[in-house]
């Protein structure tokens, strides 16, 4: 598991190993660290010109002990004084090893830029000169490795108030943070290393996690020698329209590339009809009227997807959300609820898979500020609501009140395509009928569409179609039962 924490648990961490530590200990290990990772992505030190970004936090003071490091090797090392205030020791680190301190107008001439201006207790919009020096640091062709955190990203939620440093690596100390997992300061993080400085014994619970493949393998149900398809889980579709007919295709091909054992698919006789041309396997009923009575048994139901928002799907909602086995709601489902929010608190589980402008429908909040605030607004719909929440997006989260959100990490830029959000709720609906809660179906309904986007894709567009075609694909390779042609189609944060 792949933990991350806020701002706040980290700095308690720290306290209470520095408590036990000489005066300085925890800093030289952080700078130790991150002048091994510059120099690795240097190749040679010696002749290189290092510019330093120096607030006047701890960050700063990493930065400059690092440049002495740097500096002893051979690189022509130059500080940027940005803050009122500068760590004096590490400043005389630097001076001592052959460092100086330069004016701004070094930034643009550097191999490599660290940015040490402001660090994990900052938050909202950077202040000058530091936003200047990190448009400066933006415009410059050398690579910027973000130390701790890009300056500009709130360590704590991924939020960017302002201009931020958009790094091609962050070095992070003693454990990741929040919100360089989560867009939009996922985004402007780059690659993740990780510095060990002694913080873990002093770590709370998560803030937030990630499941890794080995595990999403190990939460995937596996039939045995004694399974029929009744056992491996019958899932119930409930979704389309004779406007919107190929969302019914998706969601039904969804969860039968998913591993349920049946997919019963009750809607009306246009996207029947479609459902039963594509996937004979389904097993159809057609809806006369919006009742579930005749469809038969099942362990789950996926509902809204292209259902429309007329008085027929109004009370096809009802019906399924009255019967008493886990729902996921997707879609139109979302815009029906979102006028009778209460009708989500039920007895058996409830899984919503919002993008961020259904969130907002159903919670009254700005979809700017759901986009700008994913993992609170995720957080606060399961806590008011009463249910999981899979909030869609650049960085999908779940949500569940009591647990860590989880962060995916899997997807693909060519996901945002029309029809991809069907399939996900197909897959994360068939894996409820499997027997997954709602909080690991959603984790692993996600993580598997990413990496099914991932197979098809390879780089270029794709459609909902192929995406569930994969779907297949990306469970042996979770298994290990076939290689993939791309090592980075399997790589974790």
């Amino acid at each position: 598991m792949i933990a991350a924490y806020s701002a706040d648990q980290i700095r308690a961490a720290e306290q209470a190993l520095m408590a036990r530590l000489p005066e300085g200990t925890l800093m030289l290990r952080a700078a130790t660290g991150l002048a091994a990772v510059c120099a690795g992505l240097l190749g040679k030190v010696y002749g290189s010109r290092v510019v330093l970004l120096v607030g006047s936090g701890d960050n700063g003071g990493d930065a400059l002990y690092a440049g002495a490091v740097l500096a002893r090797r051979g690189a022509r090392v130059e500080a940027v004084l940005a803050g009122s205030r500068t760590h004096q020791a590490g400043l005389r680190a630097l001076q001592e090893a052959g460092g100086v301190v330069a004016g701004e107008d070094v930034v643009g001439a550097a191999d490599l830029i660290v940015d040490g201006l402001v660090g994990i207790g900052a938050s909202g919009a950077l202040r000058e000169p530091y936003a200047r020096l990190a448009e400066a640091a933006n415009a410059a062709p050398g690579p910027v490795v973000a130390v701790d955190v890009p300056s500009g990203v709130d360590a704590s939620s991924g939020r960017v108030a302002g201009t931020a440093v958009r790094a091609l690596l962050t070095v992070t100390m003693g454990a990741r943070k929040t919100g360089l997992l989560v867009d939009p300061g996922a985004a402007f993080a780059g690659r993740i290393e990780l510095v060990d400085i002694g913080l873990d014994a002093y770590l709370p619970g998560p803030d937030a996690t990630a499941l890794t493949r080995a595990e999403v393998a190990g939460r995937l149900p596996r039939p045995g020698n004694e399974s029929d398809k009744y056992r491996r889980g019958v899932v119930g579709i409930a979704a389309g329209s004779d406007q919107y007919t190929g969302a019914a295709v998706l969601a039904v091909g969804g969860a039968l590339r998913a591993g349920a054992g049946m997919v019963r698919y009750a809607g009306p006789s246009r996207p029947a009809a479609q459902v039963r041309a594509r996937w004979p396997e389904a097993v159809i009923t057609e809806l006369d009227e919006p009742s579930i009575d005749g469809v038969g048994r099942v362990q789950a139901w996926v509902l809204g997807p292209g259902l429309g928002t007329g008085r027929w799907a109004r009370e096809l909602v009802a019906r399924v959300l009255a019967s008493d086995v886990p729902v996921l709601v997707d879609a139109d489902g979302l815009n029906l609820v979102a006028k009778d929010v209460a009708s989500l608190r039920r007895t058996s589980p409830v899984l919503i898979t919002p993008h961020a402008g259904e969130l907002a429908r159903l919670t009254g909040a700005g979809r700017a500020e759901i986009e700008a605030g994913r993992l609170e607004h995720a957080r606060a719909a399961a806590a008011g609501l009463g249910v999981t929440v899979l909030l869609k997006g650049s960085t999908t989260v779940v949500a569940e009140e009591g647990s860590p959100v989880r962060v995916n990490g899997t997807g693909t830029p060519w996901l945002a395509a029309g029809g991809t959000g069907d399939v996900l709720s197909g897959v994360a609906g068939s894996l409820l009928a499997q027997g997954l809660s709602c909080y690991d179906a959603g984790s692993c309904g996600a993580y598997l569409h990413g990496l099914a986007a991932r197979i098809a894709a390879r780089g270029a567009p794709l459609t909902a179609a192929e995406v569930a075609e994969a779907v297949p694909a990306a469970i042996r390779a979770l298994s290990g039962e076939t290689p993939l042609d791309h090592a980075h189609e399997l790589t974790d944060w």
